[in-house]
């Protein structure tokens, strides 16, 4: 049996934190008509979860138009729950935008009501967290707080505060994402979800080891805590992605339920 969220959300008709981790396909397109594309192509795969990586769209700054591409995709996608995200280029993501700009454009997702999820970093500050916080609450929609670290893994004690001050800051569900220069780093990631999972959070997790070397954790870390994945479907939005066949032929073996 894997270890389970003490709290789960019910995501559409999908569980975040129970018996079964979830598996997310990411869409990484630069407009409307690849953003589509992507989408079915994802879709004939059957995800748990898919995330729109917008960070990559090229007309980023109209947030009409992007309103407007959200309300394709949503038809598109029917009725799989749908993680927003507009990284931070520090923490991977593709293009430079300003804090402001990033806050306008999540706050009128969030109203819109056409999105399940949103994922903003803790590195935006208290501040914006906080009207994060307070958009999602008004429109019940969950809030991911995540750290991502592409060029080192940290020691436990950091990685484990990331976890914890994600929830303390009001996050419905806590995320790290670290890149290994060893095994030994997986280790430590893995750890943490385990000590995170177990002893500090009663929240979801989401918790990975990026590149090859970390590919073991997309597969296993839900045995140790981390209840959702990312997996390759159309693009890849992060190394170390499996494409997600390969992924259930080898969660096929293991004892998730």
């Amino acid at each position: 049996m894997r270890l389970q969220s003490k709290k789960t959300l019910k995501i559409r008709d999908k569980i975040l934190g129970g018996p079964v981790p979830l598996i997310c396909l990411p869409l990484v397109a630069t407009d409307r008509n690849s953003l589509l594309e992507q989408a079915r192509e994802v879709c004939s795969f059957d995800p748990d979860v898919i995330e729109w990586r917008v960070d990559k769209l090229d007309a980023i700054l109209d947030t009409d138009a992007v309103l407007a591409d959200l309300g394709a995709l949503r038809k598109t996608i029917g009725n799989i729950p749908l993680i927003f995200t507009c990284r931070v280029i520090h923490e991977g993501g593709f293009q430079e935008i300003a804090a402001e700009e990033r806050l306008h454009l999540n706050k009128a997702v969030i109203a819109s009501g056409q999105i399940d999820l949103i994922d903003t970093e803790m590195s935006n500050g208290e501040t914006m967290v906080a009207e994060m916080k307070a958009a999602c609450r008004n429109a019940d929609c969950p809030l991911i707080l995540s750290y991502h670290n592409f060029d080192e893994t940290p020691d436990e004690a950091f990685i484990l505060d990331r976890l914890v001050t994600a929830g303390k800051l009001g996050a419905d569900i806590a995320k790290v994402a670290v890149m290994p220069k060893s095994y030994k780093d997986v280790l430590t990631l893995l750890s943490v979800t385990y000590t995170a999972r177990t002893e500090r959070l009663d929240i979801p997790i989401i918790t990975m080891s990026m590149g090859a070397e970390g590919g073991i954790t997309r597969i296993a870390g839900g045995l140790f805590g981390s209840d959702l994945t990312f997996a390759l479907g159309s693009a890849s939005s992060a190394p170390g992605q499996i494409p997600i066949a390969d992924l259930r032929k080898a969660w096929s073996a293991l004892p998730f339920s």
